[in-house]
């Protein structure tokens, strides 16, 4: 099997998955111990816990604490509905990921930001006047654009609102969004396991919490924390820190490579302002399931992950201004650091042989 769906998920890197052995637990090891116990074995499983915290902090700017959660998705609840906005406007981009769509929707709704054909929020876009809220995300998972959420930032500051930016896409890729208030991300993007995230939130912003129990994580996100997730999760993290610059040369010219293969498919989104481990693009006339049934040893994508099989078109092609065929001829091809590159090549060379067979 060839993996080329790194926006679903993650391969798993080996540092992290050395770092959960221990914390995994047998009886033959204290490392299955609750981190919140008092005693020496919870102590040890608590600095476990504590390295891995300022390992994921290493994400993030200085200034602000790390809550861990189960994924990007309860870091966006708990960031959406434990904000005090006082009635004030919720505003997001039109391709947002469902967990802000969703949880908007569940509030009441917002205000809708649109985005251009080549899939990115104007600077200068307009804010709603009662703006209390702008939830923008840094890289998109379906067609890898890179929004200026800094600058963004700074329009809802000045307008007295948060910054809240999904940064599951872009975390451990690039640098991280200086101006944002809060910051969700999801350990198995960033080559961590799965069942672990995190939302960085800036010091002196106050958050209600979404779950209540114990009072964990400062009393923002009760539950008891797995160790060995969190070990898993601070790996992942020190190791982007010190590889982003070259897993991203090393993605850019994956990426050259995949240019020249597929010249004669159509990109979606912007060229330069993008991730370019995220290829997203279309052939008129293209039957995409029967593309993927024929090429069943190469994972590829439809769509984003979370929208494959629901028969809809995707909300993000729809967004940039592509017509419902034209969405449903569109294929999603992501790659990144254990893509081997002669790998990559043939099963590129493999997808645009298969097309062709379709006579598109």
């Amino acid at each position: 099997m060839i993996y080329l769906d790194y926006q679903a998920t993650t391969p798993l890197a080996p540092q992290a998955r050395e770092a959960m052995l221990h914390w995994l637990g047998g009886p033959e090891t204290t490392g299955f111990a609750n981190p919140h116990s008092p005693h020496r074995p919870g102590r040890g499983a608590a600095a476990a816990v504590a390295v891995a915290r300022d390992q994921v902090a290493g994400l993030f700017p200085p200034g602000g604490q790390v809550i861990f959660t189960s994924g990007a998705t309860e870091a966006i609840n708990l960031a959406i509905k434990g904000a005090a906005l006082n009635g004030r406007v919720i505003a997001h981009s039109a391709i947002e990921h469902s967990a802000v769509l969703d949880t908007v929707a569940a509030l009441g709704g917002g205000h809708v930001l649109p985005v251009g054909a080549d899939g990115l929020v104007a600077e200068d876009v307009a804010l709603p006047g009662n703006l209390g809220l702008l939830a923008v995300m840094q890289v998109n998972n379906e067609i890898g654009t890179v929004q200026p959420v800094d600058a963004l930032a700074a329009r809802a500051h000045a307008m007295g609102a948060l910054m809240l930016v999904d940064g599951v896409q872009g975390a451990g890729k690039m640098p991280p969004p200086l101006q944002a208030d809060m910051i969700a991300v999801s350990a198995h993007k960033i080559y961590g396991p799965k069942g672990i995230g995190a939302l960085w939130v800036r010091d002196g912003l106050d958050l209600s919490p979404l779950l209540h129990g114990g009072g964990q994580e400062g009393g923002l996100r009760s539950g008891t924390l797995s160790p060995a997730l969190c070990a898993g999760f601070g790996a992942a993290a020190a190791l982007c820190q010190t590889s982003w610059e070259s897993d991203g040369q090393y993605v850019d010219n994956l990426w050259k490579t995949a240019r020249a293969i597929l010249h004669r498919w159509t990109l979606n989104g912007d060229e330069a302002h993008r991730w370019h481990g995220n290829l997203n693009l279309r052939l008129d006339g293209l039957d995409v399931a029967r593309l993927m049934s024929d090429l069943r040893d190469i994972a590829f994508s439809a769509g984003s992950a979370c929208a494959s099989g629901s028969g809809r078109p995707s909300h993000v092609l729809s967004a940039i201004g592509l017509t419902p065929s034209q969405a449903k001829t569109s294929i999603r091809i992501g790659f990144g650091r254990y893509t081997e590159p002669g790998e990559f090549a043939e099963a590129l060379q493999r997808i645009d042989a298969a097309a062709a067979l379709q006579g598109v």
